[in-house]
């Protein structure tokens, strides 16, 4: 597989770093175009991956292209690719906010093939969560290697389209409302005297070990919690104080915030 990159910011650099992390021998089948030629000259020596001059490059080269470029730029860039695409390749488009419809009207070709992800970015540290749909064009043999690109850094699943705005509240937005949680826990220890370093480094792995016992155990999410509220205990005191001041309808309200705001802005075929 033959995986192109156009665009190599935060996510796009994330892919390819887990994906190689993965597959440390398939540096020479990886390519990557951006604008910014310095900053592609930097991570191509870093990572040994092939930097191309131009798009059209790009697109001879690859056989799966990952578009992660900007939302407000896809109207100028999809007519660019339209224009060098082959039968036969697969494009696969991280951007949110952007329907495969849309891009497939820009595209104005008959059986494109197209992937839509919307990744997070915990994807830099090999702890992704991606979502994954296809259209039609697709079939089981093109769309393996693309699923097995986002388990690389970290976990995948397969959806239908008209999920991925919940998918934005519930993974793609939430590392920043789980961050606010990590900063809260970290303020009140420090005001309990503990050192800011030794705070993050607790409240941190407290989150990282919670997250695992949902992913890991099988167990829901409820009973986890049950059983480490001993009566009359400290945890049940602080599960009380967080139920009282609406800590569950709070983070509802957020994530009803972001699916909202990812349907406002998605831009469909028309």
């Amino acid at each position: 597989m033959k995986i192109g990159f156009i665009g190599t910011g935060n996510m796009g650099m994330a892919i390819i770093k887990g994906y190689l992390s993965v597959h440390p021998g398939e540096k020479k089948n990886i390519f990557a175009f951006d604008k910014d030629a310095d900053k592609l000259r930097v991570l191509s020596d870093a990572l040994g991956i092939i930097g191309c001059s131009s798009m059209d490059q790009l697109m001879e080269q690859s056989n799966v292209i990952v578009l992660a470029v900007k939302p407000n730029i896809f109207d100028a860039v999809i007519p660019e690719i339209s224009r060098l695409y082959r039968t036969g390749q697969v494009l696969v488009s991280i951007a949110a906010g952007i329907s495969m419809g849309y891009i497939e009207k820009l595209m104005q070709k008959d059986d494109v093939k197209l992937v839509r992800v919307m990744p997070n970015t915990p994807a830099m540290v090999n702890e992704g969560m991606s979502a994954l749909c296809r259209n039609q064009f697709i079939t089981d043999v093109e769309f393996e290697p693309v699923l097995e690109l986002f388990h690389s850094i970290g976990r995948a699943e397969v959806i239908g389209e008209e999920l991925i705005d919940t998918v934005i509240g519930v993974s793609g937005s939430s590392p920043a409302y789980t961050y606010m949680y990590i900063e809260a826990l970290i303020d009140a220890a420090v005001s309990n005297g503990m050192d800011k370093e030794q705070a993050k480094i607790f409240a941190g792995q407290a989150v990282l070990g919670a997250a695992k016992m949902v992913l890991e155990t099988g167990i829901d999410p409820v009973t986890l919690r049950v059983n480490v509220c001993s009566p009359g205990g400290t945890t049940i005191e602080a599960v009380n104080a967080l139920l009282n001041n609406g800590f569950q309808d709070n983070v509802a309200e957020a994530f009803q915030a972001a699916v909202n705001k990812s349907k406002a802005m998605t831009k469909e075929a028309k």
